[in-house]
């Protein structure tokens, strides 16, 4: 790789990790946002005095600005890398009733973070690349299944997961009512429709990594497009979630993003209030359209009340900042 790539990367790098626009990088430096550009993506070289002003802008050795990124990166840490919503509640609603989760599991479905990254981690240790094995459409969906079973096991006795692969909920609850739900269906465990939904209740999990604008739309912007194993959320410009149906409810969003090319949770949302309005038209698959199956869409009034039910968000690289400005609020604080 050449040195002006080499530059690239981890200017992009470091910027990330900081929080901030190129724009805003550009404008402390004082240097042209065009030419901030054109230095990740490796169409200029920089001279020496432009790299001394980047370098103190972000806080670091102006050598470390040449030298290649660290792909091997620890997994950031719950709680030290995450800020924390200071009165995270979760209640589940099952029909009329709303049944709150005590602190101590909220904690420790939170805490569930980094066992998913662990299991991650255990994929790339054996030099197995999840990302370009499964890309990203198929990434979201192995990213909540891992979730869902640290969770299950983190959480002890409290879930168990559906026993059906396609059933709703996912996570199963195992209060009074849920265990004996559970007991009572016991001998139709490989049957579909006594676990979707499952009468007993519990959280459903869905993953998205945001949306980018296609590359042509990234160049009239002087970006270049986030590619497997890059960051997205310098190019992200907007989020949702995607369900089957839109009765989709006791929901448990997470975002997720690469962070030192490895996929992380970056944030986790919650809601138990959407209703069939906070999903969009149940868009059909196209005949002959492959294995594309019917989806629903989150509206704006589904994520503005995921938004309220924020639960941690990575502190690093600008993610409360996007989540605040995408829903015109502050309820994340940035720092």
């Amino acid at each position: 790789m050449s040195l002006t790539r080499t530059f690239a990367d981890a200017l992009q790098r470091a910027r990330e990790v900081k929080g901030l626009s190129q724009e805003e990088l550009a404008r402390r430096a004082e240097l042209d946002r065009t030419f901030v550009s054109q230095l990740e993506r490796g169409l200029k070289s920089p001279t020496l005095t432009s790299i001394e002003k980047l370098a103190s802008v972000l806080q670091v050795s102006p050598h470390k600005l040449l030298g290649p990124v660290d792909r091997r990166m620890d997994a950031p840490q719950f709680p030290r890398a995450y800020l924390l919503a200071p009165h995270a509640e979760i209640s589940i609603k099952r029909e009329r009733t709303n049944i709150p989760l005590d602190q101590r599991t909220i904690t420790t479905m939170l805490a569930a973070i980094d066992d998913a990254h662990a299991t991650i981690d255990g994929f790339y240790s054996t030099g197995l690349d999840i990302a370009r094995l499964l890309e990203l459409r198929n990434l979201s969906a192995f990213l909540g299944a891992v979730y869902a079973a640290a969770i299950v096991k983190a959480s002890g006795d409290t879930f168990v997961g559906n026993p059906h692969q396609d059933g709703y909920p996912d996570l199963l609850l195992m209060d009074a009512e849920g265990r004996r739900q559970w007991d009572r269906l016991a001998p139709r465990r490989q049957e579909k429709s006594p676990f979707s939904p499952f009468p007993g209740g519990g959280i459903e999990i869905k993953a998205t990594c945001g949306s980018v604008p296609t590359p042509s739309k990234c160049a009239a912007r002087d970006q270049r497009r986030p590619g497997l194993g890059d960051p997205r959320i310098g190019a992200m410009t907007g989020y949702d979630w995607k369900a089957h149906h839109r009765k989709t409810n006791n929901l448990l969003g997470i975002v997720w993003d690469f962070v030192a090319g490895r996929p992380r949770i970056v944030a986790v949302f919650y809601s138990s209030t959407l209703e069939e309005q906070d999903w969009g038209a149940i868009v059909m698959p196209k005949v002959g359209g492959g294995k594309t199956t019917s989806v629903s869409i989150m509206t704006k009034s589904g994520i503005s009340k995921m938004y309220a039910g924020w639960l941690c968000v990575l502190r690093d690289g600008g993610y409360a900042s996007f989540f605040n400005k995408k829903n015109r609020a502050s309820l994340i604080p940035e720092r």
